[in-house]
């Protein structure tokens, strides 16, 4: 046992003594192999804390949406359709939202303009993402003007600047009072943008959204868990997209470490050679090979992961911000809660590490197989 234990610390001391002889050679290597893990796990990070914090917001939204559909198309749904749906069994409570779209030309962006729920502003006053309070430097206090697509002009007061926190789903949001809503997109009483509506049952939801179809045929019922659902691809297409980009620097990255392995120097090949001639087996080259690409992969991959981490987590620069979070123009301030997923390390850790691996191992099994005579030759 003692045996096999010096055999491997006299196998790990020949290692780190081949690393010291060629630093040049090794951090170069170290340096590339890090910047691309720290590239990849850039949008790994960053994708996975957009698909948390979005399914933590959406957490409390209503578990049915009901949406009328004309010629395919959302349209408004009558008010009417609340008595419609009367004492439908397990819906829990409903209520007719309003909501819409409104471009502002002066910062060439789309805002979205809602009634809340609970705590309305009171007419003549809005509620603003911090987003566009940054956008048209608004504060609280100030007035906010908008013109109407009928050509009027409408003045709100900013009674308050919604918590930075939401960002991700609030940067562009205008809370406004039922009564300006209409007044703004003329809009009578008589109509709704879509119905909420909450189920007392998470597992009757299904059911009830199949009883609302058959109930009202022009509507569609459209459920939270479809929502999630949708923000996860999103966020996963556009994570898709930046990795696709990154591809060339992964290939570029083997084809370098495959040069870089294949195109063994004289002194490595004569290195290999002596110590066949004295008494190393096939193996134990390997082994120290191995494990000296190890040593490197290793480094590389815990520095680019760190470095990763305090980029996404800690930097106030992030790269393809714009792409994964997808806002035009009101980009929002958001500041990804740090965690760490231990699928999504181990999924980078094999990706990077193992194809690097294999790249080097496999051109040094072939000088470590050939006679060492001919090898010193």
């Amino acid at each position: 046992m003692n045996r096999f234990f010096r055999r491997q610390r006299y196998l790990v001391d020949h290692t780190l003594s081949s690393l010291r002889r060629h630093p040049g050679r090794n951090l170069a290597l170290l340096i590339v192999y890090t910047l691309l893990i720290f590239l990849l796990a850039s949008v790994l990070l960053f994708a996975g804390s957009l698909k948390r914090e979005a399914a933590l917001l959406l957490r409390n939204s209503p578990e049915i949406i009901l949406q009328r559909q004309v010629a395919g198309r959302h349209s408004l749904i009558p008010a009417a359709y609340l008595q419609s749906i009367g004492r439908l069994r397990g819906v829990r409570k409903k209520q007719g939202r309003l909501w819409g779209y409104f471009y502002d030309p002066v910062v060439r962006a789309n805002y979205t303009i809602m009634v809340p729920a609970r705590d309305r502003p009171a007419p003549g006053s809005v509620v603003i993402g911090a987003g566009l309070a940054r956008e048209r430097r608004l504060g609280r206090g100030e007035y906010f003007t908008l013109r109407s697509a009928a050509g009027k002009v409408f003045s709100f007061q900013v009674r308050d600047i919604l918590n930075p926190e939401s960002e991700l789903v609030s940067s562009d949001l205008v809370l406004v009072a039922e009564e300006d809503f209409r007044a703004f997109f003329a809009i009578g009483p008589e109509w709704y943008t879509d119905i909420s509506l909450q189920v007392a049952n998470p597992r009757e939801v299904v059911k009830v959204a199949e009883k609302l179809t058959e109930l009202l045929p022009d509507t569609r019922p459209i459920l939270r868990e479809e929502i999630l659902r949708t923000y996860d691809a999103v966020f996963s297409w556009r994570q898709s997209v930046v990795l696709v980009l990154l591809v060339g620097s992964v290939l570029a990255f083997l084809i370098f470490a495959w040069d870089r392995a294949a195109g063994l120097s004289g002194e490595e090949k004569q290195e290999i050679g002596i110590l066949k001639a004295v008494g190393w087996e096939t193996g134990d080259i390997l082994r120290m090979k191995f494990l000296e690409g190890g040593i490197v992969s290793l480094v590389a991959f815990l520095a680019g992961y760190l470095l990763a981490y305090l980029h996404v987590f800690y930097s106030p620069v992030m790269l393809f911000a714009p792409v994964l979070k997808g806002w035009a123009i009101l980009y929002p301030a958001f500041r990804p809660v740090p965690a760490l997923d231990g699928l999504q390390v181990a999924t980078l850790f094999f990706f990077t590490v193992f194809p690097y691996t294999l790249a080097t191992i496999i051109p040094i099994w072939r000088v470590a197989i050939m006679d060492p005579d001919m090898v010193m030759r």
